[in-house]
């Protein structure tokens, strides 16, 4: 397919492609508004659920497995579809697949809603986490095409994941009012007044995203990511409950490695491929999804274990959990609005190192607080790790995305969120191993966040490595 270069000098264009029209100049907050409004109930969706779980298994008479697919189902097809989502978003444009997954999302949260049933649950759940998965690389692409200009994009990349920290600290606080008031079926329904705003503000205020409909998609790589995903997905999550030297847990991940081999082999091959092994190779690109998934294994591990710790050993109730793990959470919108103010000042290299090395202090601090240490005394900890983390979610970001060319905008944004929710995974199911085989359940809680620090050092280090002092210039 012949490419021509775009006038601005940017990434190349596929010859014959509409340049969105620019009639209408839109106000600046308006496209981070509708992009933001899908991906905060897409995170939403992950936390807000946990409070209701319980309630949702009596008034349905679920068994456990059937409890467990309704929380674990989601993620894993979330996880699993991602870098399909971004493929599919780069071919045929980033708004058409973002408003797609909305509605998606949105028509399946109905459904959830109204489920008579564990298994018409189940099942609208996983249609859930596919629109989760349409959603959230092209909301990345979308911010990357609406503010071309780096410190712009700084920002609205700083109040993007800003999102995750609102809808983290939300959802178990929101969680527990709607279920103590009206019932858990309006844990899905409040996704329907979201879904249908964040679809006008998309068609209003963000411009056509280009499509590149010559390029093909190679299905057999996406099928090789889904059974990655899925299988290392699987893996973890079992490996909490079973053990990491158990056979089901040792072939979930023998299995993932070989899919993971296979995808590499297809992508030397494959003429269009998901995401180029040269991009891969660009230190930016990996260093920066490897920092991504080291600060999630860290924040998400630290808040699992947390909030079993609160409930089973301080005998917290589910409202009560979330409302002591609110310092944490509530840090993250500050430290990624601040982040994406600074970034303009030092770059993004110092503020990725500076926030995972506040992050390891505050998991060592909570390591050595010694056994059940009062409340008070967790709080700074909590702060840091969540400040720090956010910190640097921004600069990882920013990174990541400004290593791909823009035709691989989605892919790589695709790429980074599969790479985090693969660290959260890890870290919940490690965080649950060592809580489990410790002697003495204070001593596994300290044990993983220790660990947890250290893989905040060795974040820090690759954002000297890899995260380049200054942002690319458009």
């Amino acid at each position: 397919m012949a490419f021509a270069e775009s006038a601005d000098g940017g990434q190349p264009k596929p010859s014959g492609e509409r340049a969105p029209r620019p009639e209408r100049r839109p106000q600046p907050w308006a496209p981070l508004l509708a992009v933001c409004a899908g991906y905060f109930m897409v995170i939403l969706d992950v936390t807000v659920l946990n409070v209701a779980v319980p309630v949702i298994g009596r008034e349905l008479s679920a068994s456990l497995t059937g409890i467990q697919w309704i929380t674990d189902g989601y993620t894993l097809v979330f996880a699993g579809f991602l870098l399909t989502g971004g493929a599919l978003g780069d071919r045929l444009g980033n708004r058409r697949i973002f408003c797609s997954g909305v509605a998606v999302f949105t028509v399946a949260s109905a459904a959830c809603a109204l489920a008579p049933g564990t298994l018409f649950l189940v099942a609208a759940r996983l249609v859930e986490g596919l629109g989760a998965a349409l959603i959230v690389p092209g909301s990345l692409a979308l911010l990357q095409q609406a503010y071309p200009e780096p410190d712009a994009r700084s920002r609205a990349f700083g109040l993007w994941g800003s999102m995750a920290g609102i809808a983290a600290s939300a959802g178990p606080l929101l969680g527990g009012l709607l279920v103590s008031t009206v019932g858990w079926r309006w844990v899905f329904l409040i996704n329907l007044p979201v879904g249908v705003t964040c679809t006008l503000l998309t068609l209003r205020y963000v411009a056509r995203s280009p499509r590149r409909t010559g390029r093909a998609l190679d299905w057999p790589a996406q099928c090789t990511v889904v059974a990655t995903v899925a299988l290392l997905t699987a893996a973890l999550n079992e490996a909490g409950r079973r053990g990491w030297l158990d056979p089901a847990v040792l072939a979930g991940l023998g299995l993932a490695a070989l899919t993971t081999t296979a995808f590499v082999v297809r992508e030397r091959l494959a003429r269009s491929p998901v995401l180029p092994l040269n991009l891969l190779r660009s230190r930016e690109m990996s260093g920066g999804a490897a920092i991504g998934l080291l600060f999630n294994f860290g924040f998400y591990g630290m808040v699992f274990t947390a909030s079993l710790q609160f409930q089973h050993q301080r005998g917290y109730s589910a409202l009560g959990t979330g409302l002591a793990l609110f310092p944490a959470v509530a840090m993250t919108m500050f430290a990624s609005v601040l982040s994406g103010r600074l970034t303009r000042r030092t770059g993004d290299r110092p503020l990725v190192i500076c926030g995972m090395l506040l992050a390891a202090l505050g998991l060592t601090g909570w390591a050595a607080a010694g056994a059940d240490p009062a409340y008070a005394l967790l709080v700074a900890p909590m702060m840091a790790a969540g400040f720090g983390t956010s910190f640097a979610l921004t600069g990882s970001t920013a990174t990541v995305m400004g290593a791909a060319p823009f035709a691989y905008s989605g892919a790589a944004s695709a790429l980074f969120n599969t790479t985090r929710q693969i660290g959260s995974a890890t870290g919940v199911a490690l965080g649950g191993t060592l809580l489990a085989t410790a002697t003495d359940y204070d001593a596994g809680l300290r044990v993983s966040m220790a660990v947890g620090a250290v893989a905040y050092l060795v974040a820090a280090a690759l954002g000297w490595l890899c995260v380049p002092a200054r942002a690319k210039r458009a």
